[in-house]
């Protein structure tokens, strides 16, 4: 991996890629496969085995994941689906494209998951589903989570897109729902560059999901391409356009058969950063919970103005002029003009994720990162809280 000068800006979620993604890469291009194929049924297979789930179905996005199992929800319009206000926008926009209303319930300060009690006080004869988001890595209440859906015989589906490598009391993110979506992003733990997958313990929802992924046509399009000979196909449905392509899943191939080797150096980074940012006045990420793995996705820490004298964006700035790239996950989704005018929520209906939402701050933490890199962020981090 190339030596980072220090007078060079440090993208934030560089990927890490090595030279077996690059040859398989290279091998699909040469065999001619670029399409939905055989690469994309071996990822799905290595990542339901990795996830020990019963099914998984690849797609280009977790957002068309989440889309997808929503729509095999079958909800109607009307039906309520409680999600999180600390969120990409994706997680309620694929519950308003599939012909539901999103309902936000705040999130535990500390854990900046979705509240169990809070989703509780949102439950109406409505609700129909809750789409829980694993923030950062960070697993959800999942005993509280699954009690409320077996009390109010509510649905769920999980927004795994931090939380590939999570665990809760030994099981995996992504199998406690009806579905779990994933995400494959460039800036996550296992990359495709774009890509998503739908976890499920059901073999009539994992061909469902697949069939909507595809046009709704009946059989998968790779198939009437092999040596088996020409397959007709019917559309049974008014499908998707949502396949991922043998391109994107050979990345993802090497990427997964690595997965816990790069884990062990996110948790190095993030120690390191507890390490040497605790005496800053700097809220820093929770312990993890006892009996859970956390992804280390996200390392978010908070910048409070009165305790810090600087504005989040302020900070952000100083980063920038120190060539550290930042991210900032995320502004609520209140905050967004677009739903506050759609569904008239307002900010103090998510007091703890609005707040949170306006101090956060993402710093690097990608395995590709050399540790002269992670000093830079440590080094710029102190000199941009020491200007004020």
């Amino acid at each position: 991996m190339p030596v980072r000068e220090k007078e060079r800006f440090l993208v934030f979620g560089s990927p890490y890629v090595g030279e077996e993604e690059i040859e398989e890469v290279v091998d699909s291009l040469r065999s001619g496969w670029l399409g939905t194929g055989p690469k994309v049924a071996a990822f799905e297979a290595g990542f339901a085995a990795y996830k020990e789930a019963g099914f998984a179905a690849a797609f280009n996005s977790c957002t068309a994941a989440l889309h997808l199992s929503l729509v095999a929800l079958n909800l109607q319009p009307g039906d309520e689906v409680i999600t999180t206000p600390l969120t990409f926008c994706a997680s309620v926009n694929a519950i308003i494209h599939a012909g539901a209303t999103p309902v936000l319930a705040d999130v535990n300060p500390h854990t900046m998951n979705i509240d169990p009690d809070r989703i509780r006080e949102k439950i109406t004869d409505r609700t129909r589903a809750i789409l829980p988001v694993h923030f950062a890595g960070r697993s959800c209440d999942m005993d509280g989570l699954v009690g409320l859906c077996q009390e109010f015989d509510l649905r769920m589906v999980e927004d795994c897109a931090h939380a590939i490598e999570t665990r809760y009391k030994g099981r995996h993110a992504g199998t406690f729902g009806e579905f779990g979506c994933f995400s494959f992003y460039v800036t996550k733990n296992v990359v495709t560059g774009e890509g998503g997958m739908t976890l499920c313990r059901r073999q009539e929802d994992i061909e469902r999901i697949k069939v909507l992924g595809l046009h709704g046509m009946s059989a998968d399009a790779w198939k009437r391409f092999t040596d088996a000979g020409y397959k007709h196909y019917m559309v049974v449905e008014a499908g998707y356009k949502y396949n991922m392509m043998d391109l994107q899943a050979a990345i993802g191939i090497h990427q997964l058969k690595r997965v816990e080797e790069t884990l062990v150096r996110r948790r190095e980074i993030w120690a390191r950063y507890d390490e040497t940012l605790s005496d800053l006045p700097l809220t820093l990420p929770a312990p993890e919970e006892p009996d859970t793995v956390h992804a280390r996705h996200l390392y978010t820490v908070l910048v409070d103005q009165e305790e810090t004298g600087v504005t989040r964006d302020e900070f952000l700035s100083r980063m920038h002029a120190q060539n550290i790239g930042t991210g900032v996950h995320y502004l609520s989704i209140p905050e967004h003009p677009y739903y506050r005018e759609r569904f008239g929520w307002k900010l103090e209906e998510t007091p703890e994720a609005v707040r949170i939402g306006r101090q956060t701050v993402s710093l690097p933490l990608s395995p590709r990162l050399k540790d002269s890199d992670i000093d830079d962020v440590i080094e710029a981090v102190h000199l941009c809280l020491d200007q004020h």
